[in-house]
């Protein structure tokens, strides 16, 4: 297990702040990093993401911002004001959208990783030509991966499955941070393309994104440690 750098992200999905404090209580910086997303953080606010930073926890703040530059880069300056580790953007928002993100952090106090989504993992190729796109999930994933990429981008959001392939296409140093994992026998729940931990990072993921199969686990200490082995 790496202590400086834990490869799981274990997403923050309660509904408010009493549950999730109750949840990190049990848990440690050196064993994962955190994820807050919409859900959360309407709920509780910037207060509770700078809690969780002051608390040493890497936190990952998944807002998926997706609207005109302009708008996009303020909300982009403004929650890496928060102190957090990585913040994402939709990369459907075009590449003068991300390039204007890029810029709005570059020049912070403390580094920040700036990623972008590409594809959603609850979403399948027949959801993808529901939007007339004339790609499969793969191919739309691993063009946006690139187009995030040419923005100036550190990374994106990807099934596991998609993580090598945008290696070979972005260069070793692109970020694979991939939701849609789920041990042996967990669950699949809204998600489609799935891979297990152990496969994700055979695959080339370098940050798992795991919620309720931790979350949700009677020792959610021992779920990380078993991840950690696979990393």
């Amino acid at each position: 297990m790496n202590l400086h750098d834990p490869k799981t992200i274990v997403a923050l999905d309660f509904p408010g702040s009493q549950q999730a404090f109750e949840f990190v209580e049990m848990l440690d910086p050196s064993l994962c990093k955190l994820k807050v997303g919409f859900e959360l953080f309407v709920a509780e606010g910037p207060g509770f993401v700078e809690t969780l930073v002051g608390k040493g926890y890497d936190v990952f703040l998944d807002l998926k911002f997706h609207d005109i530059p302009n708008t996009v880069a303020s909300a982009c300056r403004v929650a890496s004001g928060l102190g957090v580790w990585m913040i994402n953007v939709h990369a459907f928002g075009g590449r003068r959208m991300m390039e204007a993100a890029r810029e709005a952090v570059a020049n912070d106090s403390h580094p920040i990783k700036l990623i972008a989504v590409t594809v959603l993992t609850s979403m399948d190729d027949e959801d993808i030509k529901s939007l007339q796109v004339q790609a499969t999930a793969r191919d739309q994933a691993l063009h946006l991966s690139h187009l995030a990429y040419q923005s100036g981008l550190d990374g994106v959001v990807c099934s596991a499955q998609e993580a090598q392939a945008m290696k070979d296409l972005n260069g070793l140093g692109f970020l694979t941070v991939t939701p849609g994992i789920r041990p042996k026998g967990s669950d699949q729940g809204d998600q489609k393309r799935i891979v297990t931990p152990e496969d994700a990072f055979l695959m080339g993921a370098d940050y798992l994104v795991m919620g309720r199969p931790v979350t949700s686990a009677a020792d959610p200490v021992a779920v990380l440690k078993e991840v950690a082995t696979f990393s």
